[in-house]
């Protein structure tokens, strides 16, 4: 498979009529469970805020390292807001970063934030460019 491909394959969950729960995963590694109605699990909708803050945080966390910062924890709360109508797409995310580490502060957290949410999260720059991404820092 060419490098710039990704793949996965998502099954279907047999079960109950009408369930929405799903399998996912990449060739070669562990599925993750997808529920369409928030009953068993994440939702996809959901998955995508997952998605966003995990690409965020592992670029946080190699910027905060090439910074010389030691990084004692990190915690990304993610929060989106949706459309009332169909489709129910976000049209605002909204991070709040919780920094624990030793030579931190909070210029560097906020220009490790910065540098992520708008160059490097691969995720972040799929989504459409009419949402508005705001974030807040907290130091530990």
């Amino acid at each position: 498979m060419a490098g710039n491909v990704a793949e996965i394959t998502m099954r279907w969950r047999e079960g109950e009529q009408g369930s929405l729960v799903f399998e996912a995963a990449a060739p070669g590694r562990p599925p993750v469970v997808v529920d369409g109605d928030t009953k068993v699990a994440t939702s996809p909708v959901e998955m995508l805020l997952v998605a966003a803050a995990t690409c965020s945080a592992s670029d946080v966390v190699l910027i905060l390292q090439k910074q010389r910062v030691t990084l004692r924890g990190l915690e990304v709360i993610a929060r989106g807001t949706r459309r009332a109508e169909q489709p129910r797409r976000y049209t605002a995310l909204h991070f709040v970063f919780t920094i624990t580490g030793d030579d931190v502060d909070e210029a560097k957290a906020r220009r490790a934030v910065d540098l992520s949410l708008e160059k490097y999260c691969s995720v972040v720059a799929s989504l459409a460019t009419d949402i508005r991404v705001t974030y807040d820092v907290s130091l530990r």
